[in-house]
């Protein structure tokens, strides 16, 4: 098996005070741990401990992606989850697109363990028509053209797959059912980007998920110069911005980290 080197999953540790502040991103479905290194780079580089996995079928051949199972994809996240969590004491949990959906998932299991959600473009469902022969033309076909690389911004590459496996693709629709049921067991504080025009995940998706939330600490912000990954995008500088601030707000002991470096 040969990896991309875009493929290679990102670990940054942060602070070692016992106190520090972790989080865990999931890229999505074809994508690969380089469409979130600098949104994780960002959060590192504000003392934030970081693990961005690879998720399994991912980085390889779009073959592969095909032989593995949402589970699998949750799994791998889990076990990221959990290691940042062993060195600190609040442990938040992001996603861009399908990473989206499995992070929420992770939050609807893992109830107070997770301090917080941020999901870009989060995937929930799909208003393609072709959508509903998924289960069945799956068993025949075994790929679509690409969705990868909606970037708006110049010479801006995702690192995806050149296919879109449909036995995967199957997988999420399977993740998408157990994650609509549950959205009212998200009870933790939960931010949403959202890019205005985006090809590939439609935006009533966020809609949903702000609707249907349970918690009451739920905030939407609209991107207006990024498609689907945003986190490659023109908005990628205010994602990161927005993202500190919303974990400081949840945060004490990094409120107060923060308040010292400006003084």
């Amino acid at each position: 098996m040969t990896l991309r080197p875009e493929a290679e999953p990102y670990s940054a540790d942060g602070g070692a005070d016992g106190r520090s502040v972790g989080a865990v991103l999931c890229h999505g479905l074809t994508g690969m741990p380089g469409s979130l290194i600098e949104w994780g780079r960002g959060l590192a580089d504000a003392g934030l401990t970081v693990r961005i996995p690879r998720l399994p079928g991912h980085g390889t051949r779009w073959q592969d992606a095909n032989a593995v199972s949402w589970q699998d994809w949750y799994d791998e996240l889990e076990r990221a989850f959990d290691d940042v969590r062993r060195t600190c004491e609040r442990t938040y949990v992001m996603g861009l697109s399908m990473g989206g959906t499995v992070a929420l998932r992770l939050a609807e299991e893992r109830g107070d363990d997770v301090a917080g959600v941020v999901v870009v473009n989060p995937s929930l469902f799909t208003l393609r028509k072709d959508a509903k022969l998924l289960p069945f033309i799956r068993l025949f076909v075994p790929s679509f053209p690409p969705v990868g690389n909606d970037i708006k911004k110049p010479g801006a590459v995702e690192p995806a797959y050149d296919r879109l496996p449909l036995k995967a693709a199957y997988q999420l629709s399977l993740l998408w059912k157990l994650t609509n049921a549950d959205l009212a067991r998200i009870t933790q504080p939960l931010l949403v980007f959202t890019s205005r025009d985006d090809h590939v995940v439609e935006p009533a998706n966020s809609t949903r998920l702000m609707e249907a939330a349970g918690t009451a600490d739920k905030r939407q912000i609209v991107l207006e110069d990024s498609y689907h990954v945003a986190t490659m995008d023109n908005d990628l500088p205010r994602i990161v911005g927005e993202t500190l601030t919303f974990i400081a707000a949840h945060d004490r002991p990094l409120s107060e980290r923060s308040g010292a470096d400006e003084r």
